[in-house]
């Protein structure tokens, strides 16, 4: 699912929101996420996951076509866990 599908499906439950209101609130809600983690901040969503940024040491890598020497340097990443709630709903029997 992509954000419009997202935003489309949130408007199409919500009859009584119009979608450009939709869209500012799909919006928001990502545009905080992205704000906190940048912050270093660790965001929750029950039942659903945590967002968390994981720092990589810096490293000597291998250029895969050459095989030459390159310096790869620390760098954050954003790293996802599942809940508890998803993780069941994913592995449902």
């Amino acid at each position: 699912m992509i954000r419009s599908e997202l935003i489309q499906k949130i408007a199409d439950e919500n009859p009584h929101l119009y979608q450009r209101d939709v869209e500012r609130i799909v919006n928001t809600i990502f545009e905080e996420i992205i704000d906190a983690m940048s912050n270093g901040d660790r965001v929750e969503l029950r039942g659903f996951g945590a967002f968390s940024v994981k720092k990589r040491d810096a490293r000597t890598g291998r250029n895969p076509r050459t095989g030459a020497s390159v310096e790869v340097e620390e760098k954050s990443v954003p790293f996802f866990k599942t809940g508890k709630l998803l993780r069941d709903r994913l592995n449902e029997k």
